[in-house]
């Protein structure tokens, strides 16, 4: 059989470091759900926590941009008229 010409030992050392990296990923991942179930245990919201991750990978600018945003909807939806409402529609 002819060589390809495809440094194989190249591509393996590649594929064999990104499984490695999924191993310790997923490990990684265990830990955290580990870490969720200990605060909800002791009573904490777990919604709440990771909100507050998410908004502390935020600048400021951009966590400052977010909420400015979000009162100037909440604003413009309380100071509009309510959509008439349509029946519910009853199961068969």
């Amino acid at each position: 059989m002819s060589e390809i010409g495809i440094p194989g030992a190249r591509i393996r050392s590649f594929v064999e470091r990104i499984e490695h990296l999924d191993g310790e990923l997923a490990e990684l991942n265990e830990q955290k759900k580990e870490v969720f179930a200990e605060a909800k245990g002791e009573g904490f919201d777990v919604k709440i926590l990771k909100e507050i991750i998410k908004l502390r990978k935020q600048d400021q600018d951009e966590r400052d941009e977010h909420e400015t945003l979000l009162d100037t909807y909440l604003r413009a939806m309380d100071a509009a008229e309510p959509a008439a409402k349509t029946p519910e529609k009853k199961a068969a």
